[in-house]
């Protein structure tokens, strides 16, 4: 049986829709570090885990996102260890609701705001290219500062990654998450991709919220990260 493309995620990523992101070869690729820290070997063999120990880029460390717990390279030390819940979207998106904030498109010159909000917010590996992976959509206020934002990560064949959900502690509360997601999502609906998402497996306010706009829990999956 054919494994599906969210088994290994950053593999799939890599060797298919976003495979321009990759560097490495065939036994091991990392994304370009401007993007993001993910890694992946071909498979648990000693050849494909020295070259994925010989892509960390020094004095810092490379994330592995796997369907099954992935052991440590030879000569590499484990960073820590996460297990992650991987949600995929069934049926119809959720539809905009009366009242709910503007929601304008975020682009090149809201890169910096962007960082400064993913810094705060910590939604996951974000880097300075990380902005340009797909659309990513923002909730500001009347002065124009950007209160929340939500886009796009990986991509696999016919799906699409919820990411970057952020928000400014002191603007929570107040429905923005929900509202951005529901519009990342529509809008990937519309250019014919499954929604998808991962969520910390013990953030359960974050999967109750992702429930209730339609997510169902697919599978565990483990994050691995090493450095030298």
């Amino acid at each position: 049986m054919t494994a599906h493309p969210l088994d290994r995620p950053v593999w799939s990523m890599l060797t298919g829709r976003q495979a321009h992101l990759a560097e490495g070869d065939a036994r091991a690729l990392r994304l370009d570090r401007g993007y993001g820290v993910f890694g992946v070997a071909a498979d648990t063999g000693a050849e494909a885990q020295a070259a994925l120990a010989a892509l960390i880029p020094q004095g810092k460390d490379l994330w592995i996102v796997e369907g099954e717990r992935w052991p440590v390279p030879a000569g590499v030390r484990e960073v820590k260890r996460a297990v992650l819940t991987q949600m995929v979207a069934e049926g119809a998106p959720p539809t905009a609701r009366d009242g709910e904030p503007a929601i304008i498109g975020l682009g090149e010159a809201d890169a910096p705001e962007m960082a400064a909000l993913a810094d705060h917010a910590k939604p996951g590996p974000w880097g300075p290219k990380t902005h340009r992976y797909g659309p990513f959509f923002g909730i500001c206020d009347d002065d124009g500062r950007l209160l929340a934002m939500a886009g796009q990560r990986m991509l696999m064949p016919g799906m699409a990654e919820v990411s970057g959900v952020s928000t400014w502690a002191d603007c929570r509360g107040r429905g923005y998450a929900r509202s951005l997601i529901g519009h990342v999502m529509r809008d990937m609906v519309a250019r014919g991709e499954q929604p998808f998402l991962h969520s910390y497996a013990d953030n359960a306010g974050a999967i109750a919220l992702y429930e209730s706009l339609g997510f169902r829990i697919r599978r565990a999956v483990h994050v691995l990260v090493i450095a030298e």
